[in-house]
């Protein structure tokens, strides 16, 4: 494992991406910088963080043989990956929320970018990206729902053991993925699914707001919902939120 560590950079992501095209790196290459200028989360939303007071990394995961029917096998090994960590932290409520961010109760604590290069049926590899709220303790006023390890547990972490943590299990799950253990992934990601079989409301991307219960995740990594007549919808990422 290589840790590559940067001053400043605008994203993780972005110069992992960039650093492909001129080289293959070792398998789970990591890429962490102090301050990053123009972090990105799911569908170009921006990511922001206080210089050296979090983690924000991206690790380069090369795939011997991952299809992409199992792709959303690969979401779930990573959102484990950093659940399992924080777990050990004993932070109150916490979760994963569909797709993969880390909540405590419905504050936004973790939050990764999965970015993949396809070959044919299969997954080459892949460019994963985190930002872990650690030792920040002042937000802007327009993040009303985030928070920290050091809000939740009044400790202050060293963020280099904490990123090799954090390292360490991203590669136990990588090879539970490796090895087909995609049932038991997805079993144990469905156990810590945040509002999993509890009635809440939502709002769809066309402003239609109902009642539901989140059920399961689809075959393409969609989210199911069982509506108060019992039917099941599917939504893709930004086609739904909590009300």
């Amino acid at each position: 494992m290589e840790i590559i560590k940067l001053t400043t950079t605008e994203s993780t992501n972005s110069y992992l991406k960039a650093l492909l095209k001129g080289t293959t790196p070792k398998n789970f290459t990591t890429i962490v910088t102090e301050k990053q200028t123009k972090g990105r989360g799911q569908q170009e939303s921006d990511w922001l963080s206080e210089p050296n007071k979090n983690l924000t990394f991206s690790v380069f995961i090369s795939h011997e043989n991952l299809k992409i029917i199992h792709q959303k096998s690969l979401n779930f090994a990573i959102s484990l990956a950093i659940y399992d960590v924080l777990f050990t932290k004993n932070i109150s409520k916490i979760a994963i929320k569909w797709p993969n961010d880390i909540v405590s109760a419905n504050r936004k604590i973790c939050g990764i970018l999965l970015e993949n290069t396809f070959k044919g049926d299969h997954i080459k590899n892949s460019v994963i990206g985190i930002g872990l709220n650690v030792n920040q303790e002042n937000f802007p006023k327009t993040l009303t729902k985030v928070t920290s390890l050091k809000l939740e547990t009044l400790i202050e972490y060293d963020l280099d053991d904490l990123l090799k943590d954090l390292l360490m299990e991203i590669e136990k799950k990588i090879h539970d993925l490796a090895t087909q253990k995609f049932d038991l992934l997805e079993k144990k990601y469905m156990t810590v699914l945040y509002k999993r079989d509890t009635p809440s409301m939502f709002k769809s991307s066309s402003n239609e707001i109902f009642m539901g219960m989140i059920t399961g995740i689809s075959r393409n990594g969609k989210i199911q919902i069982q509506l108060e007549d019992e039917s099941i919808r599917e939504f893709g990422i930004k086609e739904i939120s909590f009300l």
